[in-house]
C-alpha cells in the first residue's frame, strides 16, 4: 500500500466514522433504544420499569426548551456587532447550508443556516470585507451535481456581488479541510492578509481552532443561532418543545466533534 492510499483510507474512515457518530449521538436513537429495552425485558419486571423510567426521564429533560437553550448559550459564540468588526481583506463563509442533493438542479435550496451567506453579504456591503471566500465542497457520501461553494456563489451573484470579488474553495468536506484548503487558496492570493470567519455560532469554536492550527487567525463573526434570549416567563421554563431534541443532537454532535478534533490534532 502506497503512502497516498494509506492517507486516503485514513481520511475516508474518519469521514465515515464521523457520520456514524452523528447517528449514535441522536437523543431520539437513545429514546428508541430505551423503549426497545423495555419491550424485551421481563414483562412487568423491575428491569422493564427501569427502562421505562429512563425513557420518561430522557423525554422530560430532552424536550425542555430552557435546558437546551441554556446549554447552547454556554457553547455558542455570541453575536458580534457589525461596527465591532475591523475592515478586512476578505470574509470566509463556511458552507453546510444547502440541499445539494435536491433536484431539479436549476436553483439553490437553502436550509437552516442560510444567514451565513447573508451575514457574509452584510460584511461585504458594509465595507467590512473587500472579497468573499466560500469554503465547502460536499459532505455527501455520493457524488452531487454542484458543490456548496458554487451554489452559494450563485446566491451572491444574484445579490449583484461581482464575480471577481468571489473566491471558491470547493474541495473541503469538513471543518479541518475548510481551514487547510482555505490556507492553500490564500497562498495564490497574497494580497489577502486579514480575514473574518462566518459560520454558525455553535460551530465557530471548532472552526476558529482549526484555522488557528493552520496559521490563520480571522475575526469571529458568528451566524445561524439556535438560541433565543433568556426569558423568565413560565413558557420558557415549563412548556415542552419536541424541537429541543434536535437542538440537543446538534450540541452533542458539535461537542463530540470538537473533542475528536482535539484528540486527532486538527484543532
Amino acid at each position: 500500500m502506497t503512502i497516498f492510499m494509506a492517507i486516503w483510507l485514513r481520511l475516508s474512515l474518519f469521514f465515515i466514522l464521523s457520520k456514524t457518530l452523528d447517528f449514535v449521538l441522536l437523543p431520539a436513537v437513545w429514546l428508541v433504544a430505551l423503549l426497545l429495552g423495555a419491550l424485551v425485558a421481563q414483562p412487568w419486571g423491575q428491569a422493564q420499569r427501569r427502562w421505562l423510567r429512563a425513557a420518561g426521564l430522557l423525554v422530560l429533560l430532552g424536550t425542555n426548551n430552557a435546558l437546551v437553550n441554556e446549554a447552547l448559550l454556554a457553547w455558542e459564540k455570541p453575536p458580534v456587532a457589525l461596527r465591532a468588526v475591523a475592515p478586512a481583506d476578505a470574509v470566509v463563509v463556511l458552507t453546510g447550508v444547502t440541499a445539494i442533493s435536491k433536484s431539479p438542479h436549476d436553483r439553490v435550496y437553502l436550509q437552516h443556516g442560510a444567514d451565513r451567506v447573508i451575514d457574509a453579504l452584510w460584511l461585504y456591503r458594509s465595507g467590512r470585507a473587500r472579497r468573499i471566500i466560500i469554503s465547502g465542497g460536499s459532505g455527501a457520501v455520493l457524488s452531487v451535481a454542484n458543490t456548496e461553494a458554487k451554489d452559494l456563489a450563485t446566491v451572491l451573484r444574484l445579490a449583484a456581488v461581482p464575480k471577481e470579488d468571489i473566491l471558491l474553495e470547493e474541495r473541503s468536506r469538513n471543518t479541518r479541510e475548510n481551514a487547510k484548503f482555505t490556507k492553500e487558496l490564500l497562498s495564490k492570493h497574497p494580497a489577502i492578509k486579514s480575514l473574518v470567519l462566518v459560520t454558525s455560532g455553535f460551530h465557530q469554536r471548532r472552526a476558529l481552532a482549526c484555522f488557528a492550527k493552520v496559521g490563520l487567525y480571522p475575526q469571529s463573526f458568528p451566524a445561524d443561532f439556535y438560541t433565543t434570549d433568556r426569558s423568565w416567563t413560565p413558557d420558557y421554563w415549563l412548556v415542552p418543545d419536541i424541537g429541543a431534541l434536535g437542538r440537543w443532537s446538534l450540541l452533542l454532535h458539535e461537542m463530540a466533534g470538537y473533542a475528536v478534533y482535539k484528540v486527532a490534532g486538527y484543532c
